[in-house]
């Protein structure tokens, strides 16, 4: 689960972002919306447990945030956490067995290879084990970069943008893909986006309606709305 109470962080002696409470239950589905500097990135970087808030407390799959730093957090975040980001980043000398496996080095355990090829297999493409990044279609490098999220099994799976550089149908299958494999994992998934196509996305493959989180100035089709940021859980 997530549960954030009275959370702002502060860049330099810059104004503090304010964010609101929030407590999402485990295996759910938070879609986080807002403009650019509204906050995404940072509130992402805090549930990773990349940054430290000046002010306020966060618990993610029963830990305390707070309570981590250094190599503790590092190894929290090696096996709870699965990062799906913007730009899909791989050794380019390197096939992609040998990339998912770095996965295993990062949380200090031996490399498995045999669950790397499993979790390939799961996403459809097995037969990409032996090839180099450079190999890999747009379609093909999203997958690798999903079984890479989701390899050790995490507790939160974190997507930024992951639908940004798709065309509509690439999109859809996406926000699908994403959601069948939390699932599977009893994951937390947290979606941060600008583009509508993810909640139509959503809509169209979850039996009920995500929790959301909008930072930032309210939506236009929420005017009425006075807070600066909103969440419904």
């Amino acid at each position: 689960m997530i549960e954030t109470r009275q959370l702002q962080f502060a860049y330099g002696v810059g104004q503090p972002l304010v964010f609101p409470d929030v407590t999402v239950q485990q295996g759910a589905v938070l879609l986080l919306s807002g403009p650019s500097g509204s906050g995404k990135s940072t509130w992402l970087a805090l549930l990773a447990a990349l940054v430290k808030p000046q002010q306020g407390s966060m618990t993610v799959a029963g830990q305390d945030l707070t309570a981590l730093a250094g190599r503790s957090a590092d190894a929290w975040r090696a096996c709870n956490i699965g990062f799906l980001p913007q730009k899909l980043h791989l050794s380019a000398a390197l096939t992609v067995q040998h990339n998912l496996e770095l996965a295993f080095w990062a949380a200090g355990l031996p490399a498995d290879a045999q669950r790397v090829r499993q979790v390939l297999g799961q996403l459809g493409v097995a037969e990409l084990a032996r090839r180099l990044p450079s190999q890999l279609s747009g379609g093909q490098a999203q997958r690798v970069a999903l079984a890479r999220a989701v390899l050790m099994q995490p507790r939160l799976i974190l997507a930024d943008e992951p639908t940004a550089s798709l065309d509509d149908a690439a999109a859809q299958d996406a926000v699908q893909l994403l959601v069948q494999a939390a699932q599977q994992h009893q994951a937390t998934l947290v979606i941060a986006t600008h583009d509508a196509r993810v909640g139509q996305a959503l809509a169209s493959c979850m039996p009920v309606s995500p929790n959301l989180l909008h930072l930032g100035p309210a939506p236009r089709e929420a005017a009425s709305t006075t807070a600066a940021a909103r969440v419904q859980v």
